[in-house]
C-alpha cells in the first residue's frame, strides 16, 4: 500500500448485484436445510488497484428435526488484485445438536501489503509507512452448552507471518517493534459465553456476552509468551416495529512484555470503528463502544446508521476521555437471503480527521 492515506474505495457492488445477488432474487424465500449462494467479486482501491474474486455462503442445518438450534453458516471468499495480492479466507459458525455445541472458525491465507502509523494512540498522519507481509491464520473456537444459553470452550489460535519487509531504519526500527522480523504465534485458551440471540446473522432480541483468555507460549511452538483477553458485550433491542437497536462495548487485551505486531490491538475496520483504516491506531489494549440503528425499508432494502468511540493504550491508564476517537456513518442492506436474514451491507464510516473515511463492502452484519 503506498503512502498516500487515502480511503479504501470498492467498485463493483452493481456488478455484484446484478450477477449474483440475481439468482437469490429469482427464488422464492422458502425454509431449506441448506442453501448456497456462489458470486463474482470486483473490487478496487487505492492500495490494490483492481480486485477480481468469488465469494460463496452458505446457510445450513445439520438435521431437519432439530428446531432447537440457529441456522449454521460457512463464507469463503477468494481475491487476486492487479498489483498481485492474494487473498483467500473460510469463517463460520455450526451449531450442533440442538445447540449443544458450537463451533466457530477463521481460516486464511494472505499476501497483502499494509501501513503502518506507529505505536500508541498519538500515532501521526504524516508518519505512515508502507510494510508487506505472507500470513497463515487459524482460528478454531469450540464451544459446550452447560446450561440454558451459558456456553465453556476451548479455543485455539496460530499465525505464521512471513516475508516480512519494511522501510529501514524507519518506525519499526526506531520503536524497536516486536514482529518486524518473521514469525510464528501459537495459543490454547478457554471462554465463557452467555448467548441467547435469536438469531445468527442479524438478531433483533437477546444478548451475548462473551470472555475470552489466549495463552501464546514457546511450549507450544510460539515465538513469544503472552496472554490475550477479550471481553465482547453485545445488546439487540426491537425498537419500532421490525427496526432494531444494536449496541456493542468490546475490550482487547494483551498482558506480556513482547506482543508481536499483528496481534497487537488495532482500531479500525469494517466490522469496529468503521471510517478509520484497520490498524489506525495500534497497541496492547483496545477499547471500543459502539451502536448502529437498523431500519427496514421495504422488501429486501434497509439502511443503517452507526457512531463508536474508542482508543488504543499501552495499559488501562493510558485511557482519556479527552482522546477519545469516534467515527460515524450509514449504510444500504441487501437481503439475499431473507428467511436466514443474511444481508449484503454497504457502510460509509467517517472518523476524525480528513484521512479516516472509508466504504465497506461486506456480507453479514458489523456486530
Amino acid at each position: 500500500m503506498w503512502k498516500r492515506k487515502e480511503k479504501i474505495t470498492y467498485l463493483g457492488i452493481l456488478f455484484v448485484m446484478l450477477l449474483g445477488i440475481h439468482q437469490a432474487f429469482s427464488q422464492k424465500d422458502s425454509i431449506k436445510l441448506n442453501h448456497t449462494l456462489v458470486f463474482p467479486v470486483i473490487a478496487k482501491s487505492i492500495e490494490t488497484s483492481w480486485s477480481f474474486g468469488m465469494a460463496a455462503s452458505s446457510t445450513f442445518k445439520f438435521s431437519k428435526t432439530d428446531t432447537i438450534s440457529r441456522t449454521s453458516n460457512l463464507q469463503s471468499i477468494l481475491l487476486y488484485s492487479l498489483k498481485k495480492q492474494f487473498i483467500a479466507a473460510i469463517n463460520g459458525a455450526q451449531y450442533l445438536d440442538r445447540e449443544k455445541y458450537i463451533l466457530n472458525q477463521q481460516l486464511s491465507y494472505s499476501s497483502f501489503p499494509d501501513l503502518f502509523w506507529g505505536l500508541g494512540k498519538y500515532a501521526a498522519d504524516s508518519s505512515v509507512e508502507n510494510y508487506t507481509f505472507n500470513q497463515y491464520y487459524i482460528y478454531l473456537h469450540l464451544m459446550r452448552k452447560l446450561s440454558r444459553s451459558i456456553y465453556a470452550g476451548l479455543l485455539f489460535e496460530f499465525q505464521n507471518v512471513m516475508d516480512v519487509k519494511y522501510q529501514s531504519g524507519g518506525l519499526f526500527d526506531q520503536q524497536n517493534v516486536t514482529g518486524r522480523y518473521p514469525y510464528r504465534v501459537s495459543g490454547l485458551g478457554f471462554s465463557f459465553t452467555f448467548d441467547n440471540r435469536n438469531d445468527a446473522f442479524a438478531p433483533n432480541k437477546g444478548y451475548f456476552a462473551q470472555i475470552y483468555f489466549d495463552h501464546f507460549d514457546k511450549l507450544l511452538g510460539s515465538n513469544f509468551n503472552y496472554t490475550n483477553i477479550v471481553i465482547d458485550l453485545r445488546k439487540y433491542l426491537t425498537v419500532y416495529q421490525k427496526q432494531v437497536l444494536a449496541l456493542q462495548a468490546y475490550s482487547f487485551s494483551n498482558i506480556g512484555n513482547e506482543v508481536p505486531l499483528r496481534s497487537l490491538a488495532s482500531l479500525g475496520g469494517a466490522n469496529s470503528m468503521r471510517g478509520y483504516y484497520s490498524g489506525r491506531y495500534r497497541d496492547k489494549r483496545e477499547l471500543v463502544v459502539q451502536a448502529e440503528y437498523r431500519i427496514p425499508i421495504i422488501s429486501r432494502l434497509g439502511i443503517a446508521l452507526f457512531c463508536s468511540g474508542g482508543d488504543v493504550g499501552n495499559s488501562f491508564s493510558d485511557y482519556a476521555i479527552k482522546d477519545l476517537k469516534y467515527a460515524m456513518g450509514g449504510g444500504l442492506r441487501v437481503a439475499l437471503n431473507k428467511s436466514e436474514k443474511l444481508n449484503l451491507r454497504l457502510d460509509y464510516g467517517i472518523g476524525q480527521g480528513q484521512n479516516n473515511q472509508g466504504l465497506y463492502f461486506q456480507l453479514g452484519e458489523a456486530f
